[in-house]
């Protein structure tokens, strides 16, 4: 079965954004080793453009083949014009005011998201992406099998959390820890089910 991993970058209070969703400060960060993991290992959850950028553009998918993101995050892109932001995986945009696709290849989700997800599972192929934000993440929290955190050395103090949901403790087991000559510092958990 194909794993929901939910791959976020963090600030050193838990903090995926600015209130508002702002979180290009955030790419300051990406250089030097971390910039070699992110070339080799997340090529995957790169922006096209990134890829193109960075020189990955060519390599293949290894790791993911799917992204869901909330509208949110994908009017990020939209803003400037890009309406597949991840043209190298097949994109779910989960919204409830897009009623149609501006793209073909994108995949609008207006219903009920977990049973969308489950279908995605159940699914062969590679595992997905979830590219965020907060309020997604909020309603596929049982769903995540997966996270990758990758914390930036930043405070923030206020701002957009990993998930806005109710209280609950959810569990999981950390499976690697690996820091950088930047400071970044990534972790990776998997779900104790």
């Amino acid at each position: 079965m194909r794993k929901l991993s939910y791959y976020v970058a963090v600030s050193i209070d838990g903090f995926i954004g600015a209130p508002d969703g702002e979180a290009s400060f955030f790419s300051r960060f990406v250089k030097g080793e971390y910039l070699d993991l992110v070339r080799t290992e997340s090529a995957d959850t790169l922006p096209t453009a990134a890829r193109r950028l960075f020189g990955v553009d060519d390599q293949p998918v290894t790791r993911f083949d799917t992204v869901i993101q909330g509208r949110g995050s994908y009017d990020v892109g939209l803003a400037e014009g890009i309406v597949r932001p991840y043209a190298h995986l097949r994109e779910l945009v989960v919204s409830r005011s897009i009623t149609e696709a501006p793209d073909p290849a994108i995949e609008i989700v207006c219903g009920d998201v977990v049973a969308r997800v489950r279908e995605l599972k159940a699914e062969d192929g590679l595992d997905i992406y979830l590219c965020g934000g907060a309020n997604l993440a909020g309603q596929l929290r049982d769903e995540v099998d997966e996270l990758i955190i990758k914390t930036y050395p930043v405070i923030l103090g206020t701002g957009m959390p990993m998930f806005a949901a109710d209280f609950r403790i959810d569990e999981f087991a950390l499976e690697s820890l690996r820091s950088f000559d930047n400071g970044v510092v990534l972790r990776t958990y998997r779900r104790e089910r």
